[in-house]
Parts: C-alpha cells; structure tokens; sequence
C-alpha cells in the first residue's frame, strides 16, 4: 500500500469504529427502555370507584355534573366514574327521554358524550313538550347514525338498561338523585361538594395504598 493511502484508510477505518460504537450504544439504549415497558393504569387496588344515580333533567344533578367533570381532571386514572339512571318523571317530565337518548348513544359508542351535553345544556331541552328533536341534533353534532338513533330510543333493548338501573337503585335504597357512591359508600348529600367529594376520594386512595 502506498503511503499516500494511509491517511484516507485510517481515516475510514476510525470512522467505522465510530459508527459501530453508536450502533452498539443505541441498542443498549432501546434495550433499558424496552425494560422500563408501557406506563400502566392503576390497578383496583389504586383507583377509586365512583357510582352516581342521576336523572339528566334534575337541576342538582346538573349542579354536580361540573364537579365530577373537574374530579376526572384532578385524579385521572384514579377514579373511576359510572353513571347509572334513575330518572324521576314525576317530577322531570323529559328525564326518561333523555336516559333513553344517552343509552341509544351508548349503542353507537357516545354515551358519556351524549351525557355530557344532556347536562351542558339541561335548560335548552327541558321544558320542550317534545325534547327528541333537540336529542336528535345532539346525535347529529356527534356523527351518529340518526335514523338508528331515533329507532334505539324506543327499543326494548334501551328500556331494558335503564329499567335495570332503576331496579338496581331501589335495591340499593337509592330514593332520589343525585346519589352518589364511593367503593360502595353512599355518600351524604350535604358531603356532595367540590371539597368533599376530593376529600372522599382522597380517604379511599390512602385506604387503598395501606392496604
């Protein structure tokens, strides 16, 4: 070999070594991350169930709606939220119509969006004579199907679910809404606050982790 080639062939060769070495780095990098794995959801033992009873058209349960919005905000994964009805017509005459609407949503996979609106916007639906026309628009803000939607609100499969909250309220001697219960507790009404409802799920989260 010329010596005038021993320059450029170290060169090369340094240059090789360098980018094995990377190479090498990189995976030992991928390797400790992979390790690490996914971040995980809490566990039951970590996170707190919470259950309110509700009828779309009561206007406390429209007052606590913010409250457990904003408690999904501050605790995440950490509670769990379900919403089980109980709509009183005696005393909210759209309220059966609006649980049937969430529940046909929920056969499309909108239930808590329709949820949502029902509550955002309580006072626009109700007083109407007939609310089915303003659910309908909240199917098509959703991109439901509408004609299906409609259909569903009056199928014996929608009934059915609530009915099942309804029997399953009264078993648990739930006599009016909101009603809320934490890992099973029913809670006081006058303890259904902003403060009082982190204070319950706080005590629960500390129960849990000492257990």
């Amino acid at each position: 070999m010329k010596k005038s080639y021993l320059p450029f062939v170290i060169i090369v060769i340094v240059l090789v070594a360098a980018v094995g070495l990377a190479v090498v780095m990189v995976r030992k990098h991928n390797s400790a991350t992979a390790d690490t794995g996914p971040v995980q959801k809490p566990s039951p033992n970590q996170q707190v169930l919470l259950e309110e009873y509700g009828d779309y058209q009561c206007p406390p349960c429209g007052l606590l709606y913010p409250e457990l919005k904003k408690l999904e905000t501050d605790y995440g994964d950490r509670v769990h939220i379900v919403f089980h009805h109980y709509p009183i017509p005696k005393l909210h005459k759209n309220a059966l119509a609006a649980a049937h609407a969430a529940e046909a949503a929920r056969l499309q996979g909108k239930f808590w969006e329709m949820h949502d609106r029902l509550y955002r916007n309580q006072k626009a639906w109700a007083d109407e004579d007939n609310p089915v026309p303003v659910f309908t628009s909240y199917a098509r803000e959703l991109g439901l199907d509408v004609d299906r939607f409609t259909r569903d609100m009056d199928s014996p499969q929608v009934k059915q679910a609530v009915d099942n909250d309804l029997q399953a309220a009264t078993a648990r001697g739930v006599t009016g809404t909101p009603t809320v219960f934490i890992e099973g507790r029913q809670m006081r009404a006058e303890a259904m606050t902003a403060e009082g409802l982190h204070r319950a799920v706080d005590l629960m989260l500390e129960q849990k982790g000492s257990s």
